[in-house]
């Protein structure tokens, strides 16, 4: 019988806040509902937090006495994940787009594909320009490399080369990266 694994991998999570009973500490900086700062027993501001059916949350469990605040714990979740969510939604994820030429490409063919990296690299991605040579084709190398520079040229206020034209076997490849102003 083979390995079994379990469909949950362990992850690592991040450190979560003590709340109530769990703090451990005997004296502790606590800041109230009015935002008012105090240094008293642990029990003691159990006590008010529950006065004021909320939660006694370490906030600064380093700090010396550690800092509490009284809170509802459940919204500050809540609210925590919803921003988490929007910075999720805000972030742009660079993606790699690849864009073939051969050596003999016609000019029809190379502006259409032209305007395709233009458009990439005004969505804010990477393009990765590659020259394929087929058979005989490799003798054509100084065609592919004056394709690509052509290429650089022509998207130069849009973007920066990144990596130089190198050939890699029988493909030479340039990529792109967006200017600064250029991505959305």
């Amino acid at each position: 019988m083979g390995k079994r694994f379990k469909s949950n991998p362990v992850r690592k999570s991040e450190p979560k806040e003590r709340v109530n009973e769990a703090i451990r500490a005997d004296v502790v900086r606590v800041i109230k509902p009015d935002n008012e700062h105090a240094i008293i027993p642990v029990e003691e501001a159990l006590e008010i937090a529950y006065s004021h059916n909320l939660d006694l949350v370490e906030v600064a469990p380093n700090a010396d006495p550690p800092v509490c605040k009284i809170m509802d714990h459940g919204k500050h979740l809540f609210e925590k994940k919803k921003k988490e969510k929007e910075a999720k939604k805000k972030q742009h994820v660079v993606v790699l787009k690849e864009l073939r030429f051969r050596p003999q490409t016609d000019d029809h063919d190379y502006e259409f594909k032209k305007r395709h990296a233009e458009s990439f690299l005004k969505e804010g991605n990477k393009v990765k320009a590659t020259v394929q040579f087929k058979g005989r084709d490799i003798i054509y190398s100084d065609q592919g490399k004056q394709l690509l520079d052509r290429l650089a040229e022509d998207l130069e206020e849009l973007g920066k080369v990144e990596t130089p034209a190198k050939l890699e076997g029988k493909r030479m490849s340039m990529v792109f990266s967006p200017a600064k102003g250029a991505g959305s």
